[in-house]
């Protein structure tokens, strides 16, 4: 075995959203061949970099798991013929070769398969072909099959919402409100994706290490995250032609370190993480890092994920992504989108701005005001406008806000009217290093070699610690919908009540933007300041 004397853990979390300007709802969508706004010109385009695309897990090869198994995130495990070895003849994992792009120096060791879900039915296949009568009966049972099976997923167990509000409200505070040099610029984070990263990270650790996660996430114990997490991921992952919503992660090893295989099999079997090894501070491994992170988030944060480095003396490096696409349920008329003005912190700003009409429920508090954009059979996007002279982060550093898209609403300060919404369109990305954060919020252990426990990966892990724990996020927005993506790699309304008939809510000044699925979970929360 190679001598550690000191090594690298590195954490990657990474998150995307994408909007509009393709076709999201009614079409499950094939690796090789996704449809995807391109940031350059917003038209679609063909990206063979899409979600579950070759490199990542193999997704067509799902086997159902039974109705009681999608309590608990129990995903099963597929393990190889022939066992490698590890460094210095000791016996390492099960592997097979993964071929990615050509290459084949980087092995899979534990690869998890995920469960079947009920898929939306296509209309189209209940039309008769010779006499066009739709066949509603054969419709309505495939419908209620979908929806049976997508209620019993976001369906939260009462309670478990509330022990997660602590930690979105303490992490989104930190992450979006923390003074860095770029002050101005647009801050996105994705609560979701970073607690994934997180509860795979405690696995890893161990002693005092593991407590302050544990902590953090409000975990009594392992087993309780392990539940916590599930429930979680069942809620929020989605392809059922519907909607899309993809949470994957994974784990890439120093291919000369023996790792204990039953960590790798909890990985897989709880969080649906599949494990690769190769050598560490490489072009290929760094490459096939890439490669896989680019095709969990379809290709929207390649330019980030293009940075990404594992140096020579990484142990292991643990990645975590989420890809959410959607449609509007009400979707904007382009022939209403006209220029505009935004108020930006550095100067005015000329961009897009769409509008739209209708009644709607407005909600107000100190501050700031707020409205709720739905999507097609998903969640929601909360749209929040400070008062004039109120920054997002004074506002996101009192609860009412929280209370608000957390849904603990009490029916006070809400009331039904015509409102005249004009957004802009926007497409914003942020990379977030999460070190200081983390250490703030009590996760400190980790990054110090001297006291970092990461006993559960291997035999010899002294010195080991937690050396990059990186976070990049995009949400693009337009008149369609909205695509969003993040990873993880660890390596004019304002306060008052509105007026009695209708009011303008218009987003042309610096506001926050939250993404909630359907069981209110948040999947991407954000700062707008330069659309």
């Amino acid at each position: 075995m190679k001598k550690i004397l000191r090594s690298a853990v590195a954490l990657l979390a990474a998150a995307g959203v994408a909007a509009g300007c393709m076709s999201v709802a009614g079409n499950q969508e094939t690796a090789g061949n996704q449809e995807t706004a391109t940031p350059e010109s917003g038209e679609t385009s063909a990206r063979e970099d899409a979600p579950g695309g070759d490199g990542g897990q193999e997704r067509a090869s799902r086997e159902t798991e039974e109705a009681g198994e999608k309590e608990s995130s129990g995903g099963e495990i597929r393990e190889t013929d022939t066992l490698m070895q590890g460094g210095q003849g000791e016996e390492g994992i099960k592997n097979e070769a993964l071929k990615v792009d050509g290459l084949m120096n980087i092995e899979s060791a534990v690869e998890a398969v995920y469960p079947d879900m009920a898929s939306y039915p296509d209309e189209e296949e209940y039309f008769d072909k010779k006499t066009g009568e739709f066949d509603s009966d054969r419709f309505s049972e495939a419908y209620n099959a979908w929806w049976s099976d997508k209620q019993a997923r976001r369906n939260l167990p009462e309670g478990c919402a509330d022990s997660l509000t602590p930690f979105f409200k303490s992490s989104i505070r930190q992450f979006l409100t923390e003074k860095t040099d770029g002050e101005d610029e647009n801050r996105i984070y994705s609560p979701i994706n970073v607690y994934m990263a997180l509860s795979m990270l405690a696995e890893t650790t161990d002693g005092d290490s593991r407590h302050q996660i544990l902590s953090l996430l409000r975990a009594g114990s392992l087993d309780e995250l392990r539940l916590q997490a599930g429930r979680i991921w069942n809620a929020s992952y989605s392809q059922d032609g519907a909607v899309t919503s993809l949470l994957a992660n994974s784990l890439w090893l120093d291919q000369d370190i023996a790792f204990k295989e039953e960590i790798l099999e909890s990985l897989a079997k709880h969080y649906y993480a599949s494990s690769y090894w190769g050598q560490m501070g490489t072009e290929e491994l760094d490459e096939q890092l890439q490669n896989w992170l680019n095709q969990q988030t379809g290709g929207l944060l390649k330019q980030q994920a293009s940075g990404l480095h594992m140096a020579d003396d990484t142990l292991v490096a643990l990645a975590s992504t989420i890809y959410f696409r959607a449609k509007w349920s009400n979707e904007f008329l382009k022939s209403s989108t006209e220029e505009g003005v935004f108020h930006g912190p550095e100067g005015d700003i000329t961009c897009e701005f769409m509008g739209q009409s209708g009644t709607d429920t407005y909600y107000w508090g100190e501050k700031f005001g707020a409205v709720s954009k739905s999507f097609q059979e998903s969640g929601s996007m909360w749209l929040i406008l400070p008062d004039e002279g109120v920054t997002p982060e004074e506002v996101l550093m009192g609860d009412e806000v929280m209370e608000l898209f957390l849904g603990r609403r009490d029916g006070k300060n809400q009331k039904r009217l015509i409102v005249n919404l004009s957004m802009p369109k926007f497409d914003v990305v942020s990379n977030i290093d999460l070190k200081e954060g983390l250490s703030r919020l009590g996760v400190a252990d980790v990054f110090d070699g001297s006291k970092a426990d990461f006993t559960p990966l291997a035999q010899e892990t002294e010195g080991v610690f937690l050396s990059q724990a990186s976070h990049a996020a995009r949400v693009m927005v337009d008149e369609e919908g909205c695509i969003a993506a993040a990873y993880t790699v660890m390596a004019a309304a304002g306060g008052a009540m509105p007026p009695e008939e209708q009011m303008d809510f218009i987003l042309d000044r610096p506001f926050i933007f939250v993404i909630t699925s359907d069981s209110g979970l948040p999947l991407f929360a954000g700062i707008v300041k330069q659309p």
